[in-house]
C-alpha cells in the first residue's frame, strides 16, 4: 500500500532552501563589520532609495496614488543608470540630507561619495561624483551624517542643530568617518564646487586599532561623535567646525559675506573613553557573536520638565539563533551617558595652591562616560531611529515587528491603550502587520508606514491599519475621536515642516467612507495648525496666497475624496480642487508679471512668447471656470427643490440636496477663502487682457513705423505677437467678463460682513454668559471663523446668509447675465476643467483619454519626440517635464511647479505609460 509524505527531503540530508536565520546572519556579519551599510533609505519629500543585493545598482520608488482607482501603492522601480557599483567595488550605504530638497549620499566599499539631487522628481536624480579619493580601504566609511540645513523663515528650531550656521546656508555638508580613523566633510564652496576637509580623529597603526563604527549627531553647537574600534575601546569626540573666510572667521557678530570663499577648519576635542564589551549579570551564555558589535548611535542631550539630560551612547550587540544552538535571538542595548564630572586635586596639591592666592586652584569640568544598566531584547534589532524631537525610540526587529521605547528609561511605550492623551496612533490601537522576517526597514518622513528588506532582496511596503474593527463614525465615540486626534497629531508636523506625508493620506483613505471624517480630520488639522480660514474682512489676497497651511489642508480634502480621474469627486475634493488650482493660476500670473527682485534685471517672463502661451492657456482655463461657475448658479436659480429649500423651514436640507447634486458654485461663492481666490484671479485676468490689448496695440505701430521706414511689413518678433494675439482673442471671445464677475463678487462679500455685522452680536448675546466689552470682539472673530471653517467643509452656511442667498439668486445673478447667452453657457466645452462628473460626462471623458496639463492648461497629446510626462503622485494631475527648453523667464516660471498645485510631488513617468 503506496503512503505518501510529502515535505521529508530534508529529514535525509538532501538540500533544502536557504532559510532566513542564514540570511539574518548574514546581515549581523556585515553589521559587524562596516558601520555604514544601510541599503535601503526614505527621505523626507517622499523617495525611497535602495541598493540591489549585489550593491551594483540604485533604484528609486515612491508612494504614489493610482491615478484610476485613487487607491495607495508603492510605485514601479526605477533604476538610476548613472551609479553603479562593481563586483569588486560594492554600493553599501546610502544617507539622505534633511534639507528641503534633500540630496543623496551613495557610498560605496571603499568610501567613495556620489551625490543626487533630486530637484523636480522623486524618481529623476542629477548626480555629482566625488572620487577623488584612490581606492583605498582606509577610507571605507564606518559613519556618516549631514548637517541640517537652517530655513532663512525659521532661523532656530530644535530639529537643526548645531546651532553653529553652515558657512553656505542653503547647502548642506557630509561628513564621514573613515575606518582608517580620518573624519572628512564634504561641502559646497560658494561657487557650487565641491570641496572636502579632513582631520585625524584617530590614531590608527595596526589592523586591531582599525575604526568599526561611528555615530555622529548635532549636539548645541557642535558635533559628537562616539567610536567604537577593534580593540574595544569606545571613544567620545566633540567636533566643532569653524566655517573661515579668509584671515578672520565669522561669528554670530560679524557675519561673512556672501560671496566669500570658505576655508573651513575641523576642530576635534577626546572627551572620554572606556571599553564597549562590559558584560552584565543578565547576559545569556556569552558566545563569539555576543562579543561582537552589530550598531553604534549617539543621543544628543535633551531637556526633559526643565532638566538638561546628557547625550547618551548606545551600542547594540545582536545574536541571533543559530542552527543546532540551544541559544535563542538576543539583542543587548549597552548605553553610557555622558556625564560632566567635577575634577579635583590631591589635598598635597591642594595646599601648594593654596599657597598661591592669586590663581585659582578649580579645574574644568570634565566628561566621564557613566555605565547605564543594559537593556536586553529576545530578538535581532535591526533598526533603530529617533522620533518626536528626540523623545522616543523607535526599534524594528528581524521578525518585522516594532517597539517604542523612551529615550530616557527605555521602558517600552504605548503597550497598553490611551485614549485621553495621544501621541501616536499607536495609542489607540493602530499597528503595523506582521508580514515577515526584516532584514532592513526605512521609515517614512511621519512613521506611519515603513519599506523593508526582505531575505529576497526586494522591499515591500507596509502602513498602519486599524486590527480591532470598526473605530466608530463621530467623535462622540472614543475611538473615533482618538484616531482623528492621532492622525492630526501625526500630519501636522510634517506639514509645518513642509515633509511628505502622502502615507498618512494612505492610513486614512480606509476611513473616507464614513460620513463626517473628511470634515472631523481636517477640522482638527486646522485647530492644531491655527490656520486662518476666515478672510472676510480682507480686501487684499497677499495673505491669502501665502498661507501654505491652508493649501496643506485643501491638498488633504482634495485627495481624500479622489477615487480615480474617470470617476466622480467628493463634493469636499471637488472643491478644494478648484480652490488649488486657481491658487495655482495666480501664481503663476503674478510671478509672470511681477518678478522677484533678486532676478527681475535679468529676466522679463512677459517678453518671452512660451510665457505668453502657457499664461494664455491659463487664462482659457479661467475664463471657463467662470463661465463654469455661472452656468451652475443659474441652474440653482431654475431648479424648484433648491428654491424651495431656501425657505426658513427647509433651510437645513439646504446643504444635503448640495451634496448630492455635487454642485459647490454656492460654497466657492460664500465662503470667504474661495471667493479670495475667485476675487484675485479676476484680478489677475483684467491684467493680463489690458496688457495683451496694450502689446498689440504696440506691435501695430511698430510693424507700421517698420513699414514706413524699409516698405515691408514684416512683424517684428512674430511668435511673441502671435502669443499676445492669442490671449487677446481668449478674453474677448469669453462669455463671462471677469471685470464683471469681480463686481459680482464684491457686491456678494459686502452682502456677507452686513449679514455677519448684523447676526453675530445677537446670536452671541442671546447664548449663556454672553462677553461684554471687547471680549464680544473676540467671540465675534471666533464665531465667524466657525462659519468660514463650516463652509470650507462644505457645512451648510450659516442662517445669517438665507437673505444673501436669496438676493444673489433673485436680483444680482440675473442682473449679471442680462448681457449673457444662457445657450452658450449650457453648451460650452468645459473639458479643460474636468468638473462636470455626470456619468456621461465622465464615459466621454474617459472614451477621450483627456489629460490636461497643470501648467500650461491645454489637452495633453502623446508624441514621440515630445516631452516626458510628469503626475503628481497624490492628486495624479499631470503635466509635461519641461526642464532645460526655453528661455530664462520661462524656466524660472517653470521652476515655480517643481510641486504640483495640491502640494505633492511630481514623478517622471516612463515613456508611452500614464501609470508609475
Amino acid at each position: 500500500m503506496p503512503v505518501d509524505l510529502p515535505d521529508v527531503d530534508d529529514l535525509f540530508g538532501d538540500d533544502v532552501a536557504l532559510s532566513l536565520p542564514q540570511q539574518l546572519h548574514g546581515r549581523l556579519d556585515e553589521l559587524r563589520s562596516r558601520g555604514c551599510c544601510q541599503a535601503v533609505a526614505w527621505s523626507r519629500i517622499g523617495t525611497i532609495a535602495y541598493l540591489t543585493p549585489d550593491g551594483q545598482s540604485l533604484k528609486l520608488r515612491f508612494l504614489r496614488c493610482h491615478p484610476e482607482t485613487g487607491s495607495w501603492g508603492l510605485s514601479e522601480p526605477t533604476t538610476v543608470e548613472t551609479i553603479k557599483g562593481s563586483p569588486a567595488i560594492p554600493l553599501v550605504h546610502l544617507e539622505w540630507s534633511t534639507a528641503n530638497t534633500p540630496d543623496l549620499a551613495v557610498i560605496d566599499a571603499v568610501g567613495r561619495v556620489t551625490i543626487a539631487v533630486f530637484p523636480c522628481a522623486l524618481n529623476r536624480p542629477f548626480t555629482r561624483t566625488c572620487d577623488n579619493d584612490a581606492v583605498d580601504d582606509r577610507h571605507a566609511v564606518v559613519g556618516c551624517h549631514w548637517l541640517p540645513v537652517v530655513s532663512p523663515q525659521k532661523p532656530y528650531n530644535i530639529m537643526y542643530g548645531p546651532a553653529k550656521k553652515h558657512g553656505n546656508s542653503y547647502q548642506s555638508a557630509l561628513l564621514r568617518v573613515c575606518i582608517g580613523g580620518t573624519v572628512k566633510m564634504l561641502w559646497v564652496q560658494n561657487d557650487n564646487k565641491l570641496e572636502e576637509t579632513l582631520l585625524e580623529i584617530e590614531s590608527v597603526k595596526s589592523s586591531d586599532e582599525l575604526v568599526t563604527h561611528a555615530a555622529l549627531v548635532s549636539d548645541k553647537k557642535h558635533l559628537l561623535i562616539a567610536v567604537a574600534t577593534s580593540a574595544l575601546s569606545l571613544k567620545l569626540l566633540k567636533l566643532e567646525i569653524q566655517w573661515g573666510a579668509g584671515p578672520a572667521s565669522s561669528s554670530d557678530n560679524n557675519p561673512m559675506p556672501q560671496n566669500a570663499r570658505l576655508n573651513p577648519v575641523l576642530v576635534v576635542a577626546h572627551l572620554a573613553s572606556t571599553s564597549w564589551l562590559q558584560s552584565g549579570p543578565n547576559e545569556a551564555t556569552p558566545d563569539a557573536s555576543a562579543a561582537e558589535l552589530s550598531q553604534l548611535h549617539v543621543l544628543p542631550s535633551l531637556m526633559d520638565h526643565g532638566n538638561t539630560v546628557p547625550p547618551m551612547i548606545v551600542a547594540i550587540r545582536s545574536r541571533a539563533t543559530a542552527e543546532g544552538s540551544f541559544q535563542t535571538a538576543q539583542s543587548v542595548l549597552d548605553r553610557w551617558a555622558a556625564v560632566e564630572e567635577r575634577q579635583g586635586l590631591h589635598t598635597a596639591f591642594q595646599q601648594l595652591w593654596s599657597r598661591r592666592n592669586s590663581i585659582s586652584s578649580d579645574l574644568p569640568n570634565a566628561t566621564g562616560l557613566r555605565k547605564l544598566e543594559s537593556i536586553f531584547i529576545n530578538k535581532v534589532v535591526v533598526g533603530f531611529q529617533v522620533i518626536q524631537l528626540g523623545k522616543v525610540l523607535l526599534l524594528t526587529m528581524s521578525d518585522g515587528t516594532v517597539e517604542y521605547r523612551d529615550r530616557f528609561s527605555f521602558e517600552e511605550l504605548y503597550v497598553t491603550g490611551d485614549l485621553t492623551k495621544v501621541m501616536s496612533l499607536r495609542q489607540v490601537g493602530w499597528n503595523f502587520p506582521e508580514d515577515g522576517p526584516c532584514l532592513q526597514v526605512a521609515f517614512s518622513p511621519t512613521h506611519c508606514s515603513m519599506v523593508q528588506l526582505g531575505d529576497d532582496g526586494k522591499i515591500r511596503w507596509s502602513k498602519l491599519h486599524y486590527p480591532m474593527g470598526d473605530i466608530g463614525n463621530s467623535t462622540q465615540e472614543d475611538h473615533y475621536a482618538a484616531t482623528m486626534a492621532g492622525l492630526a497629531v501625526m500630519a501636522a508636523p510634517s506639514i509645518w515642516q513642509q515633509y511628505n506625508y502622502d502615507d498618512v493620506l494612505a492610513v486614512a483613505h480606509s476611513l473616507t467612507t464614513k460620513r463626517r471624517f473628511i470634515q472631523d480630520w481636517v477640522n482638527e488639522l486646522i485647530r492644531i495648525l491655527k490656520v486662518q480660514v476666515d478672510f472676510s474682512e480682507e480686501m487684499h489676497h497677499d495673505s491669502l496666497m501665502r498661507n501654505w497651511t491652508l493649501q496643506a489642508c485643501l491638498g488633504i480634502m482634495n485627495s481624500l475624496g479622489f477615487r480615480g480621474e474617470w470617476s466622480k469627486r467628493m463634493f469636499q475634493s471637488k472643491f478644494a480642487t478648484l480652490d488649488l488650482n486657481i491658487r495655482n493660476v495666480v501664481i503663476l500670473i503674478s510671478l509672470s508679471s511681477n518678478t522677484p527682485p533678486t532676478v527681475r534685471e535679468f529676466i522679463t517672463p512677459l517678453d518671452e512668447h512660451e510665457v505668453v502661451e502657457a499664461l494664455a492657456g491659463c487664462v482659457k482655463w479661467s475664463l471657463d471656470l467662470l463661465s463654469w461657475l455661472t452656468g451652475c448658479l443659474f441652474e440653482l436659480t431654475v431648479d424648484d427643490n433648491f428654491m424651495q429649500r431656501l425657505a426658513p423651514s427647509r433651510f437645513s436640507e439646504l446643504v444635503a440636496y448640495l451634496h448630492e447634486r455635487n454642485n459647490i458654485s454656492l460654497h466657492l461663492i460664500l465662503c470667504s477663502s474661495s471667493r479670495g481666490f475667485l476675487s484675485a484671479l479676476c484680478r489677475r485676468i483684467v491684467h493680463l487682457q489690458g496688457l495683451s490689448n496694450r502689446a498689440i496695440e504696440y506691435y501695430r505701430r511698430r510693424q507700421s513705423a517698420v513699414a514706413d521706414q524699409t516698405g515691408s511689413g514684416k512683424p517684428p518678433n512674430p511668435q511673441l505677437q502671435q502669443a499676445y494675439q492669442k490671449m487677446q482673442q481668449v478674453t474677448a471671445s469669453s462669455h463671462v467678463k471677469a471685470a464683471e464677475f469681480e463686481k459680482l463678487l464684491n457686491v456678494v462679500g459686502s452682502d456677507v460682513r452686513q449679514a455677519y455685522k448684523a447676526f453675530l452680536p445677537t446670536w452671541i448675546n442671546n447664548g449663556p454668559n454672553p462677553p461684554q466689552g471687547k471680549q464680544m470682539d473676540t467671540a465675534i472673530k471666533s464665531a465667524r471663523l466657525q462659519f468660514e471653517l463650516g463652509m470650507l467643509l462644505g457645512a451648510t452656511p450659516p442662517p445669517a446668509f438665507l437673505p444673501v442667498m436669496k438676493k444673489l439668486l433673485a436680483k444680482d445673478l440675473p442682473a449679471f447675465l442680462e448681457d449673457t447667452d444662457h445657450a452658450a453657457l449650457f453648451f460650452a466645452d468645459y473639458t479643460l476643467l474636468g468638473v462636470e462628473d455626470d456619468e456621461r460626462s465622465l464615459a466621454t471623458r474617459r472614451a477621450r483619454g483627456a489629460h490636461v496639463d497643470l501648467f500650461r492648461r491645454v489637452e495633453l497629446k502623446r508624441s514621440a519626440t515630445g516631452p516626458q510626462w510628469r503626475r503628481c503622485t497624490r492628486c495624479a494631475s499631470l503635466m509635461e517635464d519641461i526642464t532645460t527648453a526655453g528661455r530664462p523667464g520661462f524656466l524660472f516660471i517653470v521652476s515655480q511647479q517643481r510641486r504640483c498645485s495640491c502640494a505633492g510631488y511630481w514623478a517622471l513617468l516612463p515613456e508611452g505609460k500614464l501609470v508609475q
